[in-house]
């Protein structure tokens, strides 16, 4: 240094040890403070926001278990199974996605709308999964090409785990008859049978088809678009073997 003694040069100009020391203390509790308003902080059970703007939420069990999503169409999630995520090639959507305990997705809420082409496409969707199985309750509306339908209905599953990875070998192939063909397979095998089904149909009419367990429509009550109404009963090969009208009983 240039003299002896407890100098220091910082950018010219002279400064005592002490004040450096001093300074250097102060750093040292301020950072100390914001470390202890930041453990506060993050100690907080409830924090109020009037307005927050995100692309995705996940809420989570205190031990990071996922239970629920709501998310915008580009962060959407795959299929989750068991905590792990499946692709899921037909979700170009935003929405809410529910998951049982262990991970495993049982039911959601997707939703949305636009103009293609100056033809509308729009819809939503709720329904409610059998434990590691698909949707046994929806609720439905689609709007497509100057035509729109609303329906509830109630599926039957079969017994066990449909476990995604199944399906992954048949969604990665080519588009072609040979997907169609495996696709049809693997639906014939794990997929679901309607049971009930209450509609209003694009051609304006209102339809509650009662189906056997084969997922077979064996009662069906219709009113049409012009109020014509009719009870029609049916065999095991679709074939009407009774029809109750306002006019007739045959």
């Amino acid at each position: 240094m240039a003299e002896r003694g407890c100098w220091l040069l910082v950018d010219n100009m002279r400064v005592t040890v002490s004040t450096v020391l001093l300074a250097g203390s102060a750093a040292i509790s301020t950072a100390v403070a914001i470390a202890m308003f930041g453990n506060a902080l993050g100690s907080q059970r409830t924090v109020t926001y009037d307005e927050i703007d995100v692309g995705r939420i996940n809420v989570r069990e205190e031990d990071g278990r996922l239970r629920l999503v709501i998310s915008n169409q580009e962060r959407f999630p795959g299929l989750l199974f068991r905590g792990k995520e499946h692709p899921h090639p037909n979700r170009k959507t935003a929405g809410l996605l529910f998951f049982n305990e262990e991970q495993t997705e049982n039911g959601g809420l997707i939703f949305g709308g636009r103009k293609v082409d100056g033809q509308v496409t729009s819809g939503g969707h709720l329904s409610f999964d059998r434990y590691e199985q698909d949707q046994v309750i929806q609720i439905t509306h689609e709007e497509e090409g100057g035509q729109q339908g609303t329906q509830f209905a109630v599926n039957d599953y079969p017994e066990g785990s449909a476990d995604p990875a199944v399906w992954d070998p048949a969604d990665a192939m080519p588009e072609g008859p040979a997907k169609v063909a495996e696709m049809k397979r693997l639906r014939e095998l794990y997929g679901g049978k309607r049971r009930l089904q209450l509609a209003r149909r694009a051609d304006g009419s209102t339809r509650l088809a009662v189906n056997d367990a084969a997922g077979r429509p064996r009662l069906v009550l219709e009113v049409a678009r012009d109020g014509a109404s009719a009870i029609r009963f049916l065999d095991e090969s679709g074939k009407i073997v009774r029809t109750v009208t306002q006019a007739t009983d045959r």
